[in-house]
């Protein structure tokens, strides 16, 4: 059955009352603390029914009640309006971030700023190659037969390999490289560039396509080869703050925090920077994962999401600051590596 507005009015005090407390909400701390224009028998009518549908639940023999998975997933659903950052936290937002000197400071000043605005374990995934373009290719000579390759993606990921060659190299020859590699990858996204590398043996002159055969090779390997996404996470020691909110032990969670993949399932799968994502409790995939909450948001510019970032904590959480907090970094980190 629909829930009247009454009954949603209880809910959401009932969410924000056991979020703010951690304790069981009964109706009588409920017509103290919230003017819902009922009586406390009325409440307890509306407890009773919202606890028949599965949103709130009874923890032992309290007289309390505590949300359910299914009444947060209604409450940030329906109910929760987003928590507007003050004009302070958008200033210290920026100046944080904007005090990065390269993409890996980047990184990781948003994620230490995401587990401190939250209070939670936050993760922040490096730019993906794959929705990555190159911006330049540099050549480095090490020795007349060694050279050190070093390719900077559009958004700051900087790939670096070691190339040797079986005859040496005159300046004027790593310059003629230089020069035919960047005006062929320059701008191109990775998937692309392959095959602007293959045709680089029919373009460049005679005399440098031994040594151009023997780059193509290393740099088709750095374009095409598949890695691992990057990941990073700050903030673990909060979840012992919310050791309540796991009882016996926060250890299964501290497991499925190990697992890269684990991690890239929950905030690294976004199509555009406007996706935002909350799993709740039993909606996670993950048994070690299953008291816990994710809000997620892709991050990007204009509509191409590079990569995602996010939190995780109990599901006793703050949702609408959380989600207010996760959205307003994705944005800045996006803006951020768009002027880069």
């Amino acid at each position: 059955m629909a829930l009247d507005e009454r009954k949603l009015e209880v809910l959401r005090a009932i969410v924000q009352d056991y979020v703010s407390t951690n304790e069981p909400v009964g109706s009588k701390v409920l017509a103290e603390r919230h003017h819902l224009g009922v009586s406390p028998a009325t409440i307890r009518n509306d407890m009773a029914a919202l606890e028949e549908e599965g949103y709130i639940t009874q923890p032992h023999t309290s007289a309390g009640r505590v949300p359910t998975d299914k009444g947060y997933r209604l409450f940030v659903d329906r109910l929760s309006s987003i928590k507007p950052l003050s004009a302070a936290e958008r200033r210290a937002i920026h100046t944080f971030l904007e005090g990065a000197v390269d993409l890996d400071d980047v990184v990781g000043r948003t994620v230490r700023l995401l587990a401190q605005l939250t209070r939670q374990v936050a993760v922040v995934q490096y730019p993906s190659l794959t929705r990555s373009a190159v911006r330049h290719v540099e050549l480095v000579p090490l020795s007349a037969t060694r050279m050190l390759v070093v390719l900077i993606t559009d958004t700051g990921r900087v790939e670096q390999r070691m190339v040797d060659f079986p005859h040496g190299l005159e300046d004027s020859h790593v310059d003629g490289l230089r020069s035919a590699v960047n005006g062929a990858l320059i701008g191109q996204p990775f998937a692309d560039a392959p095959h602007q590398v293959a045709s680089l043996l029919d373009t460049i002159v005679p005399e440098l396509r031994p040594a151009m055969t023997t780059l193509s090779a290393i740099l088709l390997e750095t374009l095409v080869e598949k890695r691992e996404e990057r990941l990073i996470l700050a903030g673990t020691a909060n979840l012992t703050r919310s050791a309540l909110d796991f009882p016996g032990t926060i250890r299964p969670v501290l497991e499925a925090l190990e697992e890269q993949m684990v991690l890239l399932k929950l905030i690294g799968e976004v199509d555009t920077p406007s996706t935002l994502r909350v799993l709740i409790g039993d909606e996670n995939q993950v048994e070690g994962l299953r008291g816990t909450s994710v809000v997620s948001a892709g991050y990007g510019r204009g509509h191409t999401a590079l990569a995602g970032l996010g939190v995780l904590g109990p599901t006793r959480m703050d949702y609408p600051g959380t989600i207010s907090a996760v959205r307003a970094v994705a944005r800045y980190v996006g803006d951020l590596l768009a002027g880069n």
